[in-house]
């Protein structure tokens, strides 16, 4: 696509200089990019998942008739500029891309990257080319920011610092602040601030890191809720020797365990309840810094030394080993803290001279100098595979240089949000290219996640990625001239590229598709070496693997990053409106892959729809689950199965990973340690585990009757037999009239009736359910689960234990509903005993399970205490009864309405967390996007991009 060539610029006075000559590799001469595209009028509606009512709408916006309804959606409410109903809003994807590109092209010819105007018309066109048929996409600051009258800010990921002063830390303060209100996320390591065991001059005691943490939790909670909707994403590092080390690790985890007692006490502590803000710390993800020096303490079993911050000297010792256990420990009760290898980055860091890497941005990607900011793309892995099985290993190579080029392009142009940050950004010209649906393209050829062939395609990508950025980096160098921070690095900066090519030289083919890649990526790096030692580099780092959330929806990927597939069965939205759950498109490519028939496919997928996963499916071979096995559910893929994965891409990248680790609820205080421990020694730069339901319930604990002790000393008493009498529950029948309502509803296409029957003097007593023809097995076994769960009820068990077993439960038919409170359900049973404790359960008991109303949730949404509603009814109800008025003896003041029901829309995607959060636009349960999380329904993230 591009090549450098002698040559006077066209622009910027560069006489002499050498420009870029681009050659087409995608795009006709004489034919725009977008004449060669089907294009398509629709309408993009989005409903308030409260009330049901519009809260967004634009119709007739413009697209490539290949885009999904979902990218397009989200493209059009998340990146189009202008105010709605006005002429300047943006209508087409056209416009989009024209906005951004422009910007682009005109910045390159203006600074001399071009030999000539018509090399800077292919760069645009080329350009625009793969941005609307989604082989990349620059990361979401782009979108929002360029070619608006805002300022151009480009990077997604920011790093700042902090010293043992006020001034210093009051300005971390207002620096983070200023970086979450623009939507990006920021970074910082605490471990300069001296800790609470040491002494100011003054003669006092210093506070700590961990104290002016919560200043800084505060601070990103109170601008998270003023802004839009997006959690304000952040990283505190401290040093593994630090002397506040215990603090730091326990910290969350104390304050998860005053969420569970909280919870258990009747207070709203759901996402975006009233009382979740008296919990602290829960803005930022928490990563220790470990040394080489420490982790061969844990294996050797020695004491490790805490240090003072100023003079350096050892002022506690600790067992290494025990002090890693508690890492993991509090991992695992709460997934906080995760962990940063801290040798092991500094000894790829390029450019040490300047300064160490001390920490990183909100999900450990981004790994680089203090004050600092990168920003990112990622492409589009699937693009790239042909229907033959082949991967287009020369235009995924031009495709990077291009994506290079434009990247390094935006540093010249961009604003950033202080001018140390600023400063440091176009001094050293960090990027961070990627790429998306490596799982999608790993299954679609048919291999397993967690296999050698799997690892060898990615590392093997990845390698030939890095390789061509960097050659294509010092090509820019070249043209316009290397990093300034180059000179004092060089030495350095070539070390690092020695060791990509070396780790290139080890890498283990099996002898498919790998091979190919491998051998260009070779081919790469020693064009990069010996460019490189001519020109010097044009960025200080040049790639990295990051989350994907918001723009891999916007490019379509099954898979986002560097992740497996989450679930074999997702939602797809529907022109006009609604969605239906279909078996993920890569599923019938790689069964075509593995030999099947149509026939056989059809089947297979047929099965697939209706059980979640491959186990026993008709005709599938037993050694071809393993390409079907996703990050949860029926056959998740192994913890080390994704360290493994992280350790075959790692050595090709500049950054690190953005990628949780997860583990199953079974999983052992053990388990992660050995994830911690395997993480250091395959070379990780970092790792986050999450153990399933880890955030949700707490174990019970027994205590002794009146306060004793174990352990206390009794006197001897004469042994006392006391009968205990065994009281048996009685039933207590159902009237022959009594009081019921009967509701219809649909689940997931699935028709049903229920009606729920109270005793007169109120209490729910009789729940009886329709959803087949009579003689029906289905019929039959809904006839048998209503007579148990009422009998059950006429027994006297709560209603409250029966919706705490039913709801959340997954099976299908699940999905949308005809209710317009609960629009989404994980199954018949969930949507019933959400509906029976929205009826008949009090307010305390719901909060409790975490089931409102929609007017309980809009008032959380006002800020207001939803209780207040109740409060008043039941204020109103004393009232009534004080009253002199006669009754009859069997019937009390009137319950209320039932209040609207409830809005906690599930969703029914197999394989989600039960404790990811609620999208706080469309009520959609999110799902996990390296370590953040992103909702498929609108595109809103929790931090990633």
């Amino acid at each position: 696509m591009t090549e450098t060539v002698s040559g006077a610029a066209t622009r910027g006075g560069r006489r002499g200089r050498k420009g870029l000559k681009v050659k087409r590799v995608h795009t006709t001469p004489g034919v725009h990019p977008y004449g060669e595209v089907t294009w398509q009028r629709r309408d993009v509606v989005m409903t308030n998942w409260r009330d049901g009512s519009v809260n967004f709408e634009q119709r007739g916006v413009e697209f490539p008739d290949s885009w999904s309804v979902n990218a397009a959606n989200i493209v059009t409410t998340k990146y189009f500029r202008g105010a709605v109903g006005t002429p300047q809003r943006e209508w087409s994807l056209k416009q989009l891309v024209d906005r951004v590109v422009g910007v682009y092209t005109r910045t390159g010819l203006e600074h001399g990257y071009f030999a000539s105007d018509e090399d800077a018309e292919i760069f645009d066109h080329e350009l625009k080319y793969a941005l609307i048929h989604q082989l990349f996409a620059f990361n979401s600051p782009v979108w929002f920011n360029v070619g608006t009258a805002s300022p151009q800010q480009v990077s997604a990921c920011f790093i700042l610092s902090v010293d043992d002063q006020m001034e210093s830390i009051l300005e971390w303060y207002k620096e983070e602040g200023v970086i979450f209100k623009g939507g990006s996320g920021s970074g910082v390591n605490l471990s300069r601030i001296r800790s609470s065991k040491e002494l100011l001059s003054s003669g006092g005691t210093a506070s700590g890191p961990v104290s002016f943490m919560r200043g800084a939790d505060a601070s990103a909670g109170t601008i998270k809720s003023g802004g839009a909707t997006r959690r304000a994403a952040k990283m505190v590092v401290l040093d593994v020797d630090h002397p506040d080390i215990m603090e730091f690790i326990e910290t969350k985890a104390r304050e998860e365990d005053k969420v569970r007692a909280l919870r258990d006490a009747g207070f709203d502590m759901d996402l975006g309840g009233k009382d979740i803000v008296s919990v602290q710390y829960q803005n930022a993800n928490n990563s220790v810094r470990v040394s080489d020096e420490f982790m061969h303490a844990v294996e050797n079993g020695e004491e490790f030394g805490l240090r003072a911050r100023l003079s350096g000297e050892v002022i506690e010792t600790l067992d290494a080993r025990d002090l890693f256990r508690k890492m993991a420990k509090a991992a695992w009760e709460c997934a906080d803290p995760g962990i940063q290898y801290d040798d092991t980055i500094n000894s790829w860091h390029t450019t040490p001279e300047s300064g160490r890497i001390t920490a990183s941005n909100p999900c450990s990607e981004y790994v680089h100098l203090d004050n600092s900011s990168c920003n990112l793309a990622s492409i589009n892995l699937l693009k790239f595979l042909g229907d033959d099985g082949s991967f287009d290993v020369q235009r995924f190579v031009k495709l990077t240089e291009l994506i290079i080029t434009a990247m390094d392009i935006s540093i010249s142009f961009a604003d950033f949000p202080t001018e140390k940050i600023a400063e440091t950004t176009r001094a050293y010209r960090q990027l961070g290219i990627g790429y998306a649906n490596l799982g999608a393209l790993l299954m679609a050829t048919g291999h397993a996640y967690d296999s050698d062939g799997g690892r060898a395609i990615a590392g093997a990508i990845t390698s030939l990625m890095t390789g061509v950025s960097y050659r294509r980096s010092a090509e820019l160098a070249g043209v316009v001239g290397p990093y300034d921070g180059y000179a004092r690095n060089a030495e350095a900066h070539k070390r690092v590229m020695c060791k990509h090519a070396a780790a290139n030289d080890d890498l283990r083919t099996v002898g498919g598709m790998d091979t190919g890649i491998h051998r260009e990526a070779t081919r790469q790096w020693s064009e990069c070496l010996k460019t490189g030692e001519k020109n010097g580099y044009r960025n200080a780092q040049a790639s990295l693997l990051a989350p994907t959330g918001t723009i891999g929806l916007m490019m379509d990927c099954d898979t986002t990053g560097i992740e497996p597939d989450l679930a074999l069965v997702k939602l797809k939205k529907l022109v006009g409106g609604g969605s239906m759950q279909i078996v993920n498109q890569t599923v019938p490519r790689a069964l075509v892959r593995l030999g099947y028939q149509q026939e056989q496919v059809e089947a297979i997928i047929e099965y697939i729809s209706e059980h979640g996963h491959v186990v026993d499916a008709p005709g599938l071979r037993p050694e071809h689950y393993e390409v079907f096995d996703c990050a949860m559910g029926e056959r998740a893929i192994a913890p080390m199965g994704h360290v493994r994965m992280m350790a075959a891409t790692q050595p090709y990248l500049s950054g690190a990973i953005s990628k949780t680790v997860n583990l199953p609820e079974s999983a052992t205080v053990e388990d992660i340690e050995q994830v911690y421990r395997e993480g250091w020694k395959l070379g990780l730069k970092a790792l986050a585990v999450y153990r399933d339901n880890c955030k949700v319930g707490q174990p019970l604990s027994i205590a002794k009757k009146g306060g004793e002790k174990a352990g206390e000393d009794k006197p001897a008493e004469p042994p006392v037999v006391e009968v205990v009498e065994i009281t048996r529950p009685t039933r207590r029948r159902m009237p022959n009239q009594r009081p019921s309502t009967t509701t219809r509803f649909t689940v997931g296409g699935a028709k049903g009736y229920m009606t729920a029957s109270s005793y007169p003097d109120d209490g729910l007593g009789e729940v009886f359910l329709k959803m087949s023809k009579q003689g029906s097995t289905l019929a039959g076994v809904m006839d048998a689960f209503s007579v148990a769960i009422s009998i059950g009820l006429q027994y006297g068990v709560p209603l409250e234990t029966y919706v705490s077993k039913f709801v959340n439960m997954r099976f299908d038919p699940a999905g949308m509903t005809d209710d317009p409170d609960v629009r989404m359900a994980a199954s018949v049973m969930d949507y019933i005993f959400r509906r029976l404790a929205l009826d008949h359960l009090p307010y305390d008991e719901r909060a409790a399970l975490g089931i409102f109303s929609a007017s309980e949730r809009a008032a959380q949404q006002r800020g207001e205490d939803p209780a207040a509603q109740h409060e008043e009814v039941m204020d109103a109800e004393a009232l009534a009864q004080s009253a002199p008025i006669e009754r009859a003896p069997a019937q009390d003041a009137p319950r209320p309405d039932p209040a609207p029901q409830e809005v906690r829309a599930l969703e029914s995607h197999q394989g989600r967390t039960a404790d990811a959060p609620l999208c706080m636009t469309c009520g959609t349960k999110m799902r996990p996007a390296g370590s953040c999380y992103v909702c498929e329904g609108c595109g809103s993230t929790s931090g990633c991009s």
